[in-house]
């Protein structure tokens, strides 16, 4: 049978993209996307180069500045960019770097004993992609200057103003290298500015600042004494956004640690530092250009910082040679194995003084995890990563590399005699623990809190007032405050889909107790079994058995505080359901105004939730010449309402208001939390004598 023209197939269908070409056509294979993320990733690769210099002992100052017309430049004061020409391309080395894939200083070892960059296409790939780049290089005491429009070198008529849709002329025989400028003696360093190309990059791209600033940040912890600068120049910035931005810190990872832990400590930083040596087959050009495969010799320095903390939630952060790996791979496996494997050797050491049962219990890993804040860094010659993107380690060596340290060093500190030390050890051991048994507790409340069928007896608190649905996505579970808003609630709910739970007063503070109190306390405990999706840890939110959980309290001082420790529970043992915006206040209205109508029209009622909305109301009123009821009526509980008054302002889906709690950033709200509720009682005290003067004193109802 014939093939059609649609279905042949032969060589001359065949494309071979040279050069940059690749890479304008897959942009994706090298960036991971076109949308804002491909936008950073590429600032990343230019800024990375200039951390490698600061790695390396060469630079100590680096620049990123946003430009008011969208392009970003950064700037170092390193050794520059080589200038001279490349032997075997007869390219200056400029020209090479960006317009050459898997060409670059990092290959053979001799130039960066350790860096981020690892296969030569970070620069080549940005410039590739760019409408226009710019490049300057401070060497040898002359400024050079180079020019390139989506790849190709050539030189912009800038005479009305630099811009990239300006008048290009490439070259077309002669390197574009050219000298524009002297420098002072010793003076060194690479600027490199360039605008992203429109026909490649998605409409609305841009530059994420809150992005930068957390990677300007990350890297100046990383490495100790660099100084980073943003400099935003952007008229659309932020008005609290300062224009310039500095960040250098001396401490290290130590600080990184102490910046990323937001509960309260039970130890110090611990640091645990060390080296090891492995081989490697590797294939390498030998003196003919040929590739052939060698065993070298690696070596892997290591460099972690930990401490344990009173919350649950494990904060682990790896980077190789300052790169991220979010995915983690061989460091974050070894550090993992070394840390439970130590852990459990002593606790079953000390298994009479903790009273643990080596044969019937067992920590896991996530026990041992719990409260940990670690950052895990290693650095080695051509780290093996999986993709571009750099976002899993893959170089096999170095898990039993890093397992080894860990495992000595941190076993010294857990069997250590010193005075603070041994204190430190003796809390991380009752931590982990502790953990394990309210791992187990959870799992069992989980597992009892199942729905019952009508076979079956239920195993649900009495108090618990349930609803017949089964549809999760429909029912909805009111937390009332006290038993007598419970027996107005009942009569006013549509027990059809609306379950009430009632507590008694003011619950637990969970942010100040342990998880062991935590599920020891009665409310507690009975909030976490209703919802039936364990905690911490543990919590699933797809076994929870309600769509909305709705904390109804008073419109009071007591009725905020119990509200927000409500909110401090789910916070912090159930954010699945703040983050997944599950969780809602009901507003209860302050007043009921009786406007009184003449004739045979009933009198109308008028509900007003704030001072404002019934001073408001007021005058309308009065300048409408309508009469109210004389004393208007303030709601001080929810006991006070009647069932109808009850269901129709506050429990009717129709007619209710209910406030949404969402966090957009759960470390600020970890942060405010910890402020709010946590121990420290300095902060908050500062706190509020700071706000004092913006309290409105009408707003006590004391």
């Amino acid at each position: 049978m014939p093939k059609t023209p649609a279905t042949s197939y032969d060589a001359r269908h065949l494309q071979v993209l040279e050069g940059l070409e690749a890479v304008r056509k897959r942009p994706g294979m090298y960036i991971g996307s076109t949308d804002s993320r491909g936008l950073m990733h590429c600032l990343w690769e230019i800024i990375d180069n200039s951390v490698d210099e600061a790695l390396g002992g060469h630079a100590s100052a680096i620049d990123i500045v946003l430009h008011e017309d969208g392009s970003v430049e950064v700037r170092d004061d390193g050794r520059g960019i080589p200038v001279d020409k490349e032997p075997k391309t007869g390219l200056s080395g400029v020209e090479v770097v960006f317009t050459k894939l898997h060409a670059g200083g990092k290959f053979g070892g001799g130039s960066y004993a350790a860096s981020g960059g690892l296969h030569g296409v970070g620069a080549s790939v940005v410039n590739a992609l760019s409408e226009r780049l710019d490049v300057w290089v401070d060497r040898a005491g002359k400024t050079y200057a180079m020019s390139f429009r989506r790849g190709e070198p050539g030189e912009f008529d800038d005479a009305a103003g630099v811009s990239p849709s300006n008048e290009f002329t490439p070259f077309t025989s002669g390197s574009g290298l050219r000298v524009v400028g002297k420098t002072k003696r010793g003076v060194t360093g690479t600027r490199v500015r360039y605008w992203a190309d429109p026909q490649i990059f998605l409409r609305g791209a841009g530059f994420l600042r809150e992005e930068l600033v957390r990677r300007a940040r990350q890297t100046a912890f990383l490495v100790p004494g660099l100084t980073l600068r943003l400099h935003d120049n952007r008229s659309d910035r932020p008005e609290d956004a300062p224009d310039v931005q500095e960040f250098r810190f001396d401490g290290g990872i130590s600080e990184f640690v102490e910046f990323l832990a937001a509960d309260q400590k039970i130890t110090d930083v611990i640091r645990l530092t060390g080296e090891g040596d492995f081989k490697e087959t590797v294939p390498v050009l030998d003196g003919k250009g040929q590739m052939v495969s060698r065993e070298v010799e690696r070596t892997c320095r290591v460099d972690i910082a930990l401490r344990w903390g009173s919350d649950y939630e494990t904060n682990l952060r790896s980077f190789v040679n300052i790169v991220a790996t979010p995915k983690g791979g061989t460091h974050v496996a070894g550090f993992e194995q070394a840390l439970v494997k130590t852990l459990r050797k002593t606790v079953a050491d000390s298994a009479r003084k903790l009273k643990f049962n080596p044969k019937n219990d067992r920590l896991e890993k996530d026990d041992c995890l719990a409260g940990l804040t670690a950052v895990v860094t290693v650095r080695l010659d051509e780290p093996q990563f999986e993709g571009q993107t750099k976002e899993i380690l893959g170089t096999a060596a170095v898990r039993q590399v890093v397992a080894g340290i860990v495992e000595a060093q941190l076993g010294d500190f857990l069997r250590s005699t010193k005075k603070g030390e041994k204190e430190q050890a003796g809390l991380v051991l009752e931590k982990v623990v502790s953990e394990m048994r309210a791992r187990v507790a959870a799992r069992m409340h989980k597992e009892v809190s199942r729905r019952k069928n009508a076979l079956e007896s239920s195993s649900m608190p009495t108090k618990l007032a349930d609803c017949r649905s089964r549809d999760v996505a429909r029912s909805e579970l009111f937390i009332v405050e006290g038993d007598s808003a419970l027996g107005t609630a009942k009569n006013a709910r549509s027990s059809e889909f609306q379950a009430l739970l009632p507590i008694r007063g003011k619950i637990l503070n969970v942010q100040k107790a342990s998880i062991t109190d935590m599920l020891k306390n009665a409310e507690c405990a009975a909030i976490i079994q209703v919802l039936g999706a364990g905690s911490g840890r543990t919590f699933d939110i797809e076994a929870a058995r309600y769509g909305k959980i709705i904390i109804m309290s008073d419109a009071d001082v007591d009725g905020a505080h119990i509200r927000t420790l409500l909110l401090t529970l789910f916070h912090r043992y159930m954010r699945p359901m703040l983050e997944e915006g599950r969780v809602y206040a009901a507003v209860p209205p302050l007043h009921r105004v009786e406007i009184i109508h003449g004739g045979r029209k009933k009198n109308e009622y008028v509900y007003t939730y704030s001072e404002a909305e019934l001073n408001k109301l007021l005058k309308n009123l009065e300048r409408r010449g309508k009469r109210y009821k004389e004393p208007i009526q303030r709601y001080k509980g929810l006991g006070e309402m009647d069932a109808d008054q009850l269901a129709e302002t506050t429990m009717d889906p129709r007619h209710r208001t209910l406030r949404r709690v969402n966090i957009a950033d759960a470390a600020a709200a970890e942060r405010v939390f910890e402020l709010l509720m946590g121990s420290e009682v300095a902060p908050r005290k500062q706190f509020i004598i700071e706000g004092a003067a913006e309290l409105d004193r009408d707003r006590i109802d004391a």
